[in-house]
C-alpha cells in the first residue's frame, strides 16, 4: 500500500522540515508576524498565525501549501500518505480538459489507488470501487467524485485529529501562542 518516506516528495519532506525549524527558531524572536526564507529559488512565506488556522478546519489545512505539506509528512510516519495522494491526484484529474488524457489518467488513478490489490489501495468499501469501475467505462471529471469524498471523510474523521494531536503539531502551535 504505502511506500514510506520514500514515496514523498523531497521538496515536501525538505519543505516539512523547514517548517519546524522555523517555526522553532523564528517564534523565538521578538518580530512574529511574518517570515522569509530562501530555499534554493524557492521563497517561503509564513505567517504565525497559519498552524492555529489549520486546526480551525480540515479545509483550511488543506488549501494552505505549508499546512498539506506537514500534513502529508504526518501521513507517511502514519503509513497512510495513500489517502491524500489520492485526494491529491483526484483534484488534479478534475482539471484535465482532454478526453483522451481523462481516459488515460483516470486508467492510472484507478489501478494506482482503488483497484483491488492496487500498490497504494486506499480504504474503499466494495459498493464505492463498484462505482467508480462503471464510472470508467466514460471518464469525466467527475468520475472519481464518491470515491474522494469518501477519502476526504476518512482523512477528516481520522487521519485529521491524529495530526493535531501529533508532537509536531503541538510543538508548533505551543511555540506560536507562547510567541
Amino acid at each position: 500500500m504505502c511506500r514510506g518516506l520514500e514515496s514523498l516528495p523531497t521538496t515536501c519532506l525538505e519543505r516539512a522540515k523547514e517548517l519546524k525549524a522555523l517555526f522553532g527558531s523564528f517564534l523565538q524572536k521578538p518580530d512574529l508576524s511574518v517570515i522569509g526564507h530562501s530555499h534554493k529559488t524557492d521563497k517561503l512565506r509564513l505567517n504565525k498565525s497559519e498552524p492555529l488556522k489549520w486546526k480551525e478546519s480540515f479545509d483550511n489545512l488543506l488549501s494552505n501549501q505549508n499546512g498539506l505539506c506537514l500534513f502529508r509528512a504526518f501521513l507517511v510516519s502514519e503509513f497512510s500518505e495513500e489517502n491524500i495522494a489520492f485526494y491529491l491526484a483526484c483534484e488534479d484529474y478534475r482539471i484535465i480538459k482532454t478526453s483522451s488524457k481523462l481516459s488515460a489518467t483516470a486508467k492510472k488513478i484507478y489501478e494506482e489507488f482503488v483497484c483491488s490489490d492496487a500498490p497504494r489501495e486506499v480504504n474503499l468499501d466494495h459498493e464505492t470501487k463498484a462505482i467508480t469501475k462503471k464510472n470508467l467505462e466514460h471518464p469525466s471529471q467527475s468520475c472519481f467524485n464518491l470515491a474522494q469524498e469518501k477519502i476526504y471523510a476518512l482523512m477528516e474523521k481520522d487521519c485529521y485529529p491524529r495530526f493535531l494531536k501529533s508532537t509536531t503539531y503541538l510543538e508548533i502551535s505551543r511555540q506560536v501562542k507562547s510567541g
